[in-house]
């Protein structure tokens, strides 16, 4: 299981949650329905993952430290998780820009081959007119 997974799996009772937050387990029913927070559901029964503890922990620095209400920080987390997905989706695109840009250097190395081939050599002062008719010197 990757690092990332491992972080959202839920394995914390409230009780324990709250107490890895430091806050009260009260506090983490309201940032539930203030939708700050999505706990899994285990046998009905909510289960907290380290990476809703950091969201609390988060959620806390913003009211406490920096005088947010919920419904800023609320906002704030709406923006960072958009964020995220633009980030993901930015790299997403750089990975598939590398692949083209990767495709169209073979193609035009392949192309730039195949006119390699196609070169004949013509003797010194002999011209090629349009209509076909050759003309060397003294002609």
């Amino acid at each position: 299981m990757d690092a990332k997974k491992l972080n959202e799996e839920p394995v914390y009772v409230i009780s324990i949650a709250a107490r890895l937050a430091d806050v009260h387990p009260q506090t983490l029913r309201i940032y539930e329905r203030k939708g700050l927070i999505n706990p899994a559901r285990v046998h009905n029964r909510r289960r907290y993952s380290e990476a809703d503890i950091e969201r609390c922990r988060l959620i806390q620095e913003l009211t406490q430290e920096m005088g947010v209400n919920l419904a800023g920080v609320k906002m704030i987390m709406d923006m960072r998780s958009r964020m995220e997905r633009m980030r993901e989706r930015v790299e997403s695109l750089e990975e598939e820009l590398e692949g083209m840009r990767a495709d169209i250097e073979e193609r035009v190395r392949q192309v730039r081959e195949s006119f390699r081939n196609d070169i004949v050599p013509v003797p010194r002062g002999e011209i090629v007119i349009k209509r076909g008719v050759r003309r060397g010197p003294g002609m």
